[in-house]
């Protein structure tokens, strides 16, 4: 009777550290084939020849030198959410209210502008809403936290539903001070004064958030590797036990990092309200403190690798826009395209990190 264990036909190893060009030729390979079946679903179900779609996507976000302002200017307010976001999960505390915390940052400006706007002068309001953001984002960064570091609650779900809270606060206000009455909007602050609107860099009304954007993902580099602060969230994420063993105080890194997070979410607040849209309203965030979870976790935490991630779904979102309008489909349809092409990056993941080992028939029959 044989009594050997039979070896799977199929059975997986994790990798080890695989060269930086075999894991860059996995990812391409991956996003080939994404396109690939990105055509052929856009053929079957269109008619449309695929090439044209891409084109127009490429259109959307590059068409003319607006477009290309524009994308930039999305890929940055995307990118510092990401990076305000990956401070926390890298220590494995996993901040989803992003969203909640840009809206508050964006009502902290939206107040100095509209009590403050019309009685001092403009540099001193400007300062003021800066405070005003950082503090607010970071006190809906501090309430969770406190909350994880006391209490030891679910961060993914008190996070999640401090959100909530701040749309209800917002929608508050945003009745409160609505122009005009009725309206249910604010509209335009300040059209006429300007009062708290952020300079414009080089005459550009696009360059501010991409030389915010590049200054806040050179300083969140360097805090996560370089800093006392970065080697305590480090070791607080991969194990509290062992940070308590060797002196780190885990509940005052939890609460320390979530402020900052939360201040840097604050910070988007206040270029979405004071220097992009000059208006509040409870979706000005437009889903983006949710997408930044995703671009965090694509990029593996990694702050460089997060422009690419950010700008590709940027790029594809512009894109979906362009093809709704081109070809006369629906939006979602370049929604489809979208997640077609990130599932294929994402799951593209799995062949970097294990290696697939396939029976050999021919071994086991010579044994």
């Amino acid at each position: 009777m044989d009594n050997k264990a039979k070896e799977p036909l199929i059975h997986l190893t994790k990798r080890g550290q695989i060269p930086l060009y075999k894991a860059i030729l996995i990812r391409i390979i991956a996003i080939v084939i994404a396109l690939i079946v990105c055509a052929v679903i856009t053929g079957l179900t269109t008619g449309i020849n695929p090439l044209e779609v891409y084109s127009s996507i490429i259109s959307g976000a590059f068409g003319s030198v607006r477009k290309t302002w524009i994308t930039f200017q999305d890929l940055s307010i995307l990118l510092i959410i990401s990076l305000a976001l990956t401070i926390a999960f890298r220590m494995r505390f996993w901040n989803i209210g992003g969203e909640g915390q840009v809206l508050m940052g964006g009502l902290g400006a939206a107040a100095c502008m509209i009590c403050l706007g019309e009685r001092i002068p403009n540099a001193v309001l400007i300062i003021l809403m800066i405070i005003s953001s950082l503090v607010l984002g970071a006190i809906w960064g501090f309430i969770p936290a406190f909350c994880k570091a006391v209490w030891n609650t679910n961060e993914t779900l008190s996070t999640l539903m401090m959100n909530y809270i701040a749309t209800q606060i917002v929608l508050y206000y945003t009745i409160l001070w609505e122009v005009p009455k009725g309206s249910g909007k604010i509209g335009i602050i300040n059209q006429n004064s300007h009062a708290g609107w952020l300079p414009q860099l080089f005459g550009s009304k696009y360059l501010l958030p991409i030389v915010v954007a590049a200054a806040v993902t050179a300083f969140t580099y360097i805090y996560i590797k370089y800093t006392k602060h970065g080697y305590e969230i480090r070791v607080v994420g991969e194990s509290p036990k062992t940070s308590v063993y060797v002196g780190i105080n885990v509940k005052k890194v939890i609460i320390r990092t979530m402020i900052l997070s939360g201040a840097l979410c604050g910070l988007v607040g206040l270029i979405l309200v004071a220097g992009i849209n000059h208006t509040l309203t409870p979706t000005i965030s437009d889903g983006r403190g949710f997408t930044a979870v995703l671009v965090s976790w694509m990029a593996q935490f990694n702050p460089f690798a997060m422009i690419a991630t950010s700008f590709i779904i940027v790029f594809m979102d512009r894109g979906a826009g362009e093809i709704a309008t081109s070809f006369d489909l629906n939006q979602s349809f370049g929604d489809i395209l979208t997640g077609i092409i990130l599932f294929f990056i994402i799951g593209c993941e799995f062949f970097v990190n294990y290696e697939i080992h396939i029976r050999n028939h021919k071994k086991e029959r010579e044994r």
